[in-house]
């Protein structure tokens, strides 16, 4: 039998399959910045002053998007628009047309399965609250998006 991430596409899904999709790794949450010459992406290890680094999770999850100015509305996004995503992410690749990580918890069945495989934040992401000028992202890029 198969799964509905293997039966459905993201625009078929209903509003709790596409929330089980997440993960909760919040790399989703680091701020990210595009060379504008190349078009280049880089994930910083600064996170939204609104997610909860321990918990990986948002504390204001239902107003995110009126909170925050850049917080990317997945279901409001096009698909060209993925690169944004981290490569691990379910509706990245799933759109891509890959499958799920064995640590994902829809297939692992656990819900720390993402941590215990070191894919969440929690080890190193800082609260842009923390840095004195977000001007200064470019001091924190972890790497280069793929």
């Amino acid at each position: 039998m198969k799964h509905f991430w293997e039966e459905k596409t993201l625009d078929e899904m209903s509003n709790d399959e596409w929330e089980s999709l997440c993960d909760g790794c919040g790399q989703c949450c680091l701020h990210k910045i595009q060379d504008e010459d190349t078009d280049e992406i880089y994930i910083t290890r600064v996170a939204c002053k609104l997610l909860d680094i321990h918990a990986c999770h948002c504390t204001q999850y239902e107003k995110r998007i009126e909170l925050v100015e850049d917080c990317l509305d997945l279901r409001e996004m096009s698909a060209d628009e993925y690169q944004w995503l981290p490569v691990t992410c379910a509706y990245r690749l799933l759109h891509e047309g890959k499958p799920l990580f064995d640590w994902h918890p829809l297939i692992s069945k656990k819900a720390n399965s993402v941590k215990r495989a070191k894919m969440n934040v929690t080890h190193f992401a800082i609260s842009e609250t923390t840095i004195n000028d977000m001007d200064d992202l470019e001091d924190y890029i972890l790497k280069l998006q793929s």
